[in-house]
């Protein structure tokens, strides 16, 4: 029996067909947002191989943040790449410009396996082999607020340096001191993009650094109430 398969993504449902390949981007079966021109035309696709449902990477500059629903899974799906769905629900975040954008998948039917994710009295949160002081947990959920406070899946703005650092009343020399030690936390577990390097890699790596704590679940809603004057 073949699996279903559901896409959501700001509230609407899509139900790719079986026989044809289901298209993401600014064209397609999944229209995201036809006035960002960082955006490709076809981005993502969807279809059905081998009694499996695939997600395919057909762009060729963008990558995306692949999760299972639980955040105990995530891969990041470059150019060319393809990965098969086989979790319940899988989150998909990935960054044109400056927006962030997100829709789930759910497919009926499939195997999954779960690792856990802890967090000690002291705030400190654990991630396999990561751990972040409350302090750097705080900056993720800065910088992911925006993504956070939204009500249903979509979009949401990558926001500045100096926006990030006057919400959590930081000087910015703090800011970015805390986001280099993260970064570099996460680069040596492993976790790739998070590195600078080239023009454009400071947002760059900021758009990635929230797809994976979006992805891994490092924040959620309820660690809005951490910020100064938390807005709900």
């Amino acid at each position: 029996m073949i699996p279903e398969v559901t896409l959501d993504y700001c509230g609407e449902e899509y139900l790719p067909d079986a026989e044809h390949r289901f298209n993401i981007g600014r064209e397609g079966d999944l229209i995201l947002d036809e006035e960002n021109p960082f955006l490709h035309r076809q981005f993502l696709t969807i279809y059905l191989q081998s009694d499996l449902w695939w997600l395919e990477n057909v762009g060729s500059q963008l990558s995306a943040t692949v999760a299972d629903g639980s955040g105990t899974f995530q891969a990041w799906l470059a150019p060319g790449a393809r990965l098969p769905l086989v979790f319940p629900s899988t989150v998909i975040w990935f960054t044109a410009g400056p927006t962030t954008y997100e829709f789930d998948i759910h497919v009926s039917d499939v195997p999954f396996d779960r690792m856990p994710i802890t967090e000690s009295a002291d705030g400190q949160v654990t991630l396999g082999p990561v751990s972040l002081t409350a302090e750097q947990k705080l900056l993720l959920v800065a910088l992911c607020e925006d993504l956070l406070s939204r009500r249903k899946v979509g979009a949401g703005a990558v926001p500045q340096s100096g926006q990030v650092a006057k919400r959590l009343t930081w000087p910015v020399t703090k800011f970015n001191r805390k986001l280099d030690a993260i970064c570099e936390k996460f680069t040596e577990a492993g976790i790739a993009g998070l590195r600078g390097g080239v023009a454009g890699a400071a947002s760059s790596r900021k758009a990635r650094l929230i797809e994976y704590a979006m992805a891994a679940r490092i924040v959620t809603v309820d660690d809005l109430v951490l910020l100064p004057d938390s807005r709900r």
